[in-house]
């Protein structure tokens, strides 16, 4: 039983690292969502003698001379360029206009003002769900100390068990909270954001798996306590049980030592008398009415030969 108990310990343990890692790694990066966004090229500044692919080339260099005809060569699509943005619960990164890296922002500033506080509340059951998931696991590695009795260590696993299924829950809440915020970012954010394409990223799976790995977690250690606790009430019955058919057994053999008493107890008159013997009903003589009471002289007699 201890062996096994110390494997499932070690196994919710082991669950729960798993998820805290993997939602850190959620929460602190910006790939929850991924696409792209259709905008227009800039015009290319410079002197710029070969076509570029993320900017508007003029014929001539000379843009100030107004004397010269300026045109363009792109048309169509080709005036246009699909940056790549990725999105995460704190910040908005999209490639800068060289397509050259990335610049960033708050994704609060992205969101729409009367729907910030969906955001908010995102942000706040995310801080929630990694602080009770970090208690629920240290909770899980206390539990596992050899110096604590199985009491205590029941107590600390009950109460992992409930930190990590509340996180799990809250967790759950703040996932669903930014698919919110952001689909309505991109149905009523600003001009200059809102993405052509886009879809869920890694970041995002990340986040979900954390929620499956801390409820499989928080699972394992409530399955470990609700044994543990079955086993003991199991014994307990058996230990009971054992205590009441020895207390029946010594009932049992208390009456036959009272019953050898008394045939010890018998007067020695009445061995010629052919009567039959009074026995006692409830500890009086029948005949006389007075208490029966056996003489510690008589308990040390041999069986005697009166009643052969």
């Amino acid at each position: 039983m201890g062996t096994e108990c110390s494997r499932r310990g070690s196994l919710a343990l082991s669950l729960n690292i798993v998820a805290f890692t993997c939602a850190l790694s959620a929460v602190t990066t910006s790939f929850w969502c991924e696409g792209t966004r259709k905008v227009v090229k800039p015009f290319c500044t410079g002197p710029v003698t070969t076509r570029q692919s993320y900017c508007i080339r003029f014929n001539s260099s000379n843009i100030n001379d107004s004397r010269l005809v300026q045109y363009i060569w792109e048309s169509g699509e080709e005036k246009f360029l699909m940056r790549k943005f990725h999105t995460g619960i704190f910040f908005s990164c999209e490639q800068a206009a060289d397509m050259n890296g990335f610049n960033c922002r708050d994704f609060k500033d992205i969101a729409p003002d009367h729907e910030k506080g969906v955001l908010w509340l995102c942000i706040t059951a995310e801080c929630l769900y990694l602080i009770l998931l970090f208690t629920g696991g240290v909770l899980m590695w206390l539990e596992l100390c050899p110096c604590l009795s199985i009491m205590n260590k029941l107590k600390l696993n009950a109460f992992a068990a409930m930190f990590t299924a509340l996180s799990g829950l809250l967790g759950m809440v703040a996932h669903m909270m930014f698919t919110t915020a952001f689909q309505l970012a991109v149905a009523m954010g600003p001009e200059d954001w809102r993405p052509k394409t886009w879809d869920y990223s890694w970041s995002y799976i990340l986040a979900w798996g954390s929620f499956a790995t801390c409820m499989a977690s928080a699972v394992t250690a409530l399955n470990r306590y609700t044994k543990t606790i079955v086993e003991f009430k199991y014994k307990r019955r058996n230990i009971e049980k054992k205590l009441r058919i020895k207390q029946r057994l010594l009932e049992m053999d208390l009456q036959e030592q009272m019953w050898d008493m008394y045939l010890t107890a018998v007067p020695a008159s009445r061995e010629g008398n052919a009567g039959p013997l009074d026995l006692p009903v409830n500890g009086h003589n029948p005949s006389t009415g007075a208490a029966y009471v056996v003489g510690l002289d008589s308990m040390t007699e041999p069986q005697g030969e009166a009643y052969c």
